[in-house]
């Protein structure tokens, strides 16, 4: 993959995380939807896989870059505790300012009555994934396959379980198996969106790399902590999801050392 430049290579790697939504929404079509306790341990697992993302694949490898530029040892920490919450924030401001709606706890932003319930689905779903496309562009837009493949592996992974609890709450609403799976699958595409976004604003400017892996590490945080957590207790299932969470940590953190 060689051949590839960075840009195109975070396009495609967040490309095929973001199509791992489609394969794990492919249970609905045929029948076979887990228990609500397999797919909390399975968000759990997600969340685990991107928190271990977020430190050993964004978080180190951004004090890694800053270190190099500053002659104060107080900077590059200082640099990427900053870009860390500016991510948070940002994701935080969407969650603000876009109307859309979770499955379990209703809408959330401002009014919007002139949206259509799955719409509203749709852009709760986008503000999830649009993160982990960053994330995965920063990744090959900063070390090339090295840099990117742990994190594409490892959100492609999570995405899996994510598709599959959308597709199973798009069927709850009433959805056919089709309509489901096709919404799940689209949900999925926004992320090399994001890839193509994070990748060529590292290649393009070298110092912005320490602030681009720290600012994908934030809004994956912000996602974890908000969304998928949370989802994983609401059933009566937070066992199970925190098991989830600790086998996704660990084979992330395992699948980073090997391949990065």
């Amino acid at each position: 993959m060689e051949f590839l430049s960075p840009i195109a290579l975070g396009f495609f790697g967040s490309l095929a995380a973001g199509l791992m939504t489609a394969f794990g929404a492919f249970p609905i079509l045929f029948g076979r939807v887990p228990s609500q306790a397999t797919r909390d341990l399975s968000l759990g697992f997600a969340a685990g896989v991107m928190l271990a993302a977020s430190f050993f694949s964004l978080i180190i490898p951004a004090l890694d870059a800053a270190e190099p530029m500053f002659a104060n040892e107080a900077a590059p920490a200082a640099i990427v505790c900053i870009a860390i919450l500016l991510g948070m924030g940002a994701v935080a401001l969407m969650n603000e300012k876009l109307p859309h709606e979770h499955f379990k706890t209703g809408r959330e932003g401002p009014e919007s009555a002139s949206l259509r319930r799955v719409w509203l689905f749709i852009i709760a779903i986008t503000i999830h994934n649009f993160p982990e496309g960053l994330a995965v562009g920063v990744g090959f837009g900063s070390g090339g396959v090295e840099g990117g493949m742990p994190l594409a592996i490892g959100i492609g992974l999570q995405n899996a379980p994510e598709g599959l609890a959308v597709a199973v709450a798009l069927l709850g609403e009433g959805y056919s198996k089709f309509r489901a799976w096709g919404i799940a699958a689209l949900t999925g595409l926004v992320e090399p969106v994001g890839g193509l976004l994070g990748a060529g604003i590292i290649t393009l400017s070298e110092p912005l790399l320490p602030w681009g892996l720290a600012f994908a590490a934030g809004a994956m945080l912000y996602v974890i902590s908000h969304e998928i957590i949370p989802e994983t207790h609401r059933s009566g299932h937070q066992n199970k999801a925190t098991l989830g969470l600790a086998i996704g940590l660990v084979i992330m953190l395992f699948l980073d050392v090997w391949l990065g």
